[in-house]
């Protein structure tokens, strides 16, 4: 007899056969396989009852129920209950999805926190169009303090949406409560509370664990019927459960009032109810507030017109403060909009009449990633600026959040301001990573430095006219506009400048001076390296992994490449885990353990890269940058064919390396566990990486811009040769050893590793927009046409 499964995952389906193979998918596609998959065909009239066969004939985890009716979500769910074997139940619906890795996050979870009756995790909204909203409520999820604990303890549990689905079971519990779902609309109303109320043991899990899609059509929130009159049976089967509990008396004036909320929230959405259903909807909610009327909990001063308006049943009042409230809004949209109109005018007469003002040569204005903080290539020779050239005063433009990574000493400017304009207008350098305003106007005398962020591995500029996918409406002709205000453009090796005098092509002097923003690794010394390991909290004696993956330009939410948690457990102890997700995804890569710090909003990515002690990352920029450290290097790259045909490359990394590579995460757990990460061949390829992309990053390559550039300096500090550079060694080389990783378990095909020996003549070559990897072309070794 097979062992009961862990987690009862019940779907019911009806008319969602659109949606229905993506939710069975993202539950039998977990990385915690542990698992029944009870799919429910309620009757549908359309293909979800074939569909569930056919998942249940490729897969045995899977139970398919069929009614032979519709009986509605509730008691579709009460089908799946009756068949459920796992120790935890949890429901989706069958137009949602899990996320990658939930399962996992939730039984570690359990487990953490003593198996206990309820879990509540979070959910993230999807509209239409894919985009992706967190639960605004979140905050009640927080895993700090005592767990499990009762509801009494965390009462802003009953705040949160009354849904079945963000929340994992008990099923003795269940089974012990006798908790099953009502008939009709708004069946999770009279589940939720119950459940809450009755539960000895909850636990919270700050994750997003399923994916609630809000479709345009076809969802009850969006039908219009008096089915939403159901909501009035579902709420007296709410205190009748607690008539019947009479320990559970002190919940009402909460419950009361939540159902007050609910009531008004049906009444004022205007897809809900029929307009002749509208005034019959308030006669009941007042018969309804007088006959659970419960004092006692506090309402809100926002909330008490509209609440006195539900209790009265006042519906004509209700509806023309409604029709009021339309008006008021429209007004202040139309106020809003003239005073913007005002403001914009004045500032564009503001920068008119500061163009016609002298230029200030002794002033530089700096930003970096559209008004992001202190940092990257601009950063660096802003702080090199005044060091060098201490007569030039200097300012830099970011949004008011991230001001405090702005030195004391340097003037912070926000964007669209009158000083903003003012700084654009009278500076006579103008210092970024990215184009500046597409408004500015260049004056006469003015100087632009275009520093680029990173050696151009994915495809740039004008390359991007047939990738529409990255491209994203970029409008090329403006593109082309702002190049031709460039004076400068820095290259940190000979790949770069080649590729940025084709990609974006313009009468600009390429500088080939390095990457400013790598000096630090060159003057950093171990104690700076200890302090940092320390203020991020990684303990000691152990080795940092810093996972740094790119972006996706296919895909609008974060490619799910590596199960941080498992990748952990299979290392080892003396493991931890910096996680970077890339910005433009706006949330971190995990809800964080003891062994993985979540770094995403650090200010600085080189601190991130000198406090580790090894990097994985993909195809992102970080690896040309994190080889002037000569640490180890792995690469993921489980999606290849996808980034490739989505974004394009300029070479295959598989082919010029800068160390291990892996095709999954099984590989990338071999990788680790048989040492090759940090062994000599991997080595072997992180020199030869080096030399073809770091000639210049020798820690004075922003001296050498400012001298340049600024001092009008011709006489420069020349370039150490990488033999004579000795870059901060990183904590555990510090220490003479590595931590032997988990002990390896066959886990797939093969480790990627490129072939035992460097052939003897490898070099890249350029073939049209591609830099290739080739021994020879003919009979003549190509090494210098990078």
């Amino acid at each position: 007899m097979s062992p009961l499964p862990r987690f009862s995952v019940i779907v019911p389906a009806y008319k969602v056969q659109a949606y229905l193979h993506e939710c069975l998918d993202s539950v039998l596609s977990q990385s915690y396989p542990d698992l029944e998959l009870i799919a429910v065909d309620d009757g549908s009239p359309d293909a979800c009852g074939a569909i569930i066969d056919e998942f249940a004939a490729r897969d045995p985890r899977v139970r398919p129920v069929h009614l032979p009716r519709n009986e509605g979500l509730g008691r579709a769910r009460n089908a799946g209950l009756r068949t459920a074997t796992g120790d935890y139940l949890l429901f989706l619906d069958g137009d949602d999805t899990l996320t990658p890795h939930a399962l996992r996050a939730i039984a570690d979870r359990l487990k953490e926190t003593g198996e206990p009756d309820v879990l509540v995790h979070d959910y993230a909204r999807t509209d239409w169009s894919g985009r992706t909203v967190r639960n605004q409520a979140a905050i009640q999820l927080t895993e700090h303090g005592a767990a499990p604990f009762g509801l009494e303890d965390r009462p802003g549990l009953l705040k949160l949406l009354t849904v079945v689905w963000n929340k994992t079971y008990r099923r003795e519990f269940v089974e012990r409560e006798g908790l099953a779902f009502p008939p009709g609309y708004y069946e999770d109303v009279p589940w939720t509370y119950p459940v809450l109320m009755a539960a000895e043991s909850i636990a919270t899990l700050d994750h997003v664990c399923v994916h609630y899609r809000q479709r345009r059509r076809g969802s009850i929130t969006r039908t219009t019927s008096r089915r939403h009159f159901d909501l009035f049976e579902q709420y007296d089967r709410v205190f009748a459960y607690i008539e019947e509990r009479p320990e559970l008396a002190h919940w009402r004036p909460v419950l009361f009032r939540r159902m007050v909320n609910h009531l008004t929230a049906v009444f004022a959405h205007r897809e809900r109810l029929p307009r002749e259903a509208r005034a019959d909807f308030l006669r009941q909610a007042r018969t309804h507030c007088r006959r659970h009327h419960a004092p006692g909990h506090p309402v809100p001063l926002r909330s008490r017109l509209r609440h006195a308006l539900v209790r009265f049943g006042l519906h004509r009042t209700f509806h023309t403060l409604q029709r009021a409230s339309a008006l008021r809004r429209r007004i202040l949209k139309s106020g809003i909009r003239l005073l913007k109109a005002l403001r914009t005018a004045a500032l564009r007469l503001h920068y008119r009449v500061q163009r016609r003002l002298p230029l200030r040569a002794d002033r530089a204005v700096f930003t970096a990633y559209d008004g992001r903080g202190h940092g990257c290539n601009p950063g660096a020779l802003e702080t090199a600026l005044r060091t060098h050239a201490p007569h030039i005063r200097t300012s830099w433009v970011a949004r008011p959040e991230h001001h405090h990574t702005i030195p004391t000493a340097t003037h912070r400017v926000r964007p669209g301001t009158a000083a903003y304009w003012t700084a654009l207008a009278r500076s006579k350098y103008l210092v970024g990573n990215v184009d500046f305003d597409p408004r500015l106007v260049k004056r006469p005398g003015q100087i632009l430095l275009q520093t680029q962020h990173g050696t151009p591995l994915k495809h740039m500029g004008l390359d991007l006219q047939e990738r529409p996918a990255a491209a994203r409406g970029t409008d090329f002709a403006e593109l082309l506009r702002s190049v031709d205000t460039w004076d400068h453009v820095l290259s940190a090796n000979r790949h770069s400048t080649l590729t940025w005098e084709r990609v974006f092509p313009g009468r600009y002097r390429t500088l080939e001076y390095g990457q400013p923003r790598n000096d630090v690794f060159q003057q950093a010394t171990s104690a700076d390296v200890s302090r940092l390991r320390e203020t991020l909290g990684v303990p000691e004696g152990t080795v940092a992994l810093l996972y740094a993956p790119t972006h996706r330009d296919h895909r609008r939410s974060r490619h799910p490449a590596l199960d941080l948690e498992r990748f952990l457990r299979r290392l080892g102890p003396r493991f931890v885990i910096l996680a970077r997700a890339h910005h433009a995804y706006g949330e971190p890569l995990t809800a964080g353990s003891d062994r993985i710090i979540d770094v995403t909003d650090h200010p600085s990515v080189e601190q991130l890269c000198l406090a580790s002690d090894v990097l994985v990352t993909d195809y992102s920029s970080i690896m040309f940058d994190y080889a002037n450290l000569d640490r180890p290097i792995v690469l993921l790259t489980d999606d290849r064919e996808a980034y490739e045909a989505a974004r394009g490359t300029y070479f295959d990394l598989r082919s010029f390396p800068p160390g291990a590579v892996a095709r999954s995460e099984d590989e990338l757990i071999d990788i680790f566990t048989t040492g090759h990460w940090r062994g000599s061949r991997s080595a072997q390829l992180r020199s030869a990486f080096r030399e073809r992309f770091c000639p210049y990053d020798d820690g004075r390559a922003a001296e050498r811009v400012v001298r340049h550039v600024v001092l009008g300096e011709t006489n420069l500090p020349p370039v150490v040769p990488l033999a004579e550079r000795h870059p901060v060694p990183s904590a555990a080389a510090a220490l003479g050893r590595f931590p032997q990783a988990g002990v390896p378990q066959p886990a797939g095909p093969p480790t990627v590793l490129p072939p035992a020996v460097l052939p003897p003549a490898v070099h890249l070559q350029t073939v049209g927009s591609q830099v290739v990897s080739s021994q020879t072309v003919g009979s003549q070794a190509v090494g210098d046409r990078v």
